[in-house]
């Protein structure tokens, strides 16, 4: 009898367990993946560095003459949830600090090219090249997702 008792509640506590983690209200919450990070964002034109700073950037909208379009991640379905982008790095770099940037939107791409940093633009000889820890990028710069401490640059690049 006991050994019947003692499976049953056995049985009850594994039900019940296996019923909590099935439950989508008992699930965890997704970790914000769009929180904050600092990154080190360099650029570099044709004749040197014309920024290099540390900066505090989270995905968001991005405004350029092309647009006010998403810039965090999810851009060509490349990330589930919103996350921290190089142009969304280059953005905040240039609000905060105090530079211009612009850019082309490309519906097609879902993603926009960055046509000129600092009134220097990549043109018909040239383009921004964008790369994170020494590596282009193999996405766009809306879609790749960073990490605190990358180290993102944004090279002028002849053809």
């Amino acid at each position: 009898m006991r050994q019947t008792v003692l499976r049953h509640a056995a049985l009850s506590t594994t039900a019940i367990g296996l019923a909590l983690t099935a439950t989508p209200a008992f699930a965890c919450p997704a970790p914000n993946t769009n929180a904050p990070v600092v990154v080190t964002v360099t650029v570099k034109g044709h004749d040197g560095t014309l920024f290099n700073g540390k900066i505090r950037t989270k995905g968001h909208a991005v405004t350029t003459t092309g647009g006010t379009h998403t810039c965090d991640g999810t851009n060509g379905a490349k990330n589930p949830a919103p996350v921290p982008t190089p142009t969304a790095a280059l953005d905040d770099a240039a609000h905060r600090r105090g530079f211009t940037w612009d850019g082309t939107w490309y519906a097609s791409f879902d993603d926009f090219s960055v046509d000129t940093i600092k009134n220097v633009s990549g043109g018909t000889s040239a383009y921004w090249n964008i790369s994170v820890n020494g590596t282009p990028t193999p996405v766009g710069g809306c879609q790749f997702a960073l990490k605190a401490g990358d180290k993102v640059a944004f090279t002028w690049t002849s053809f």
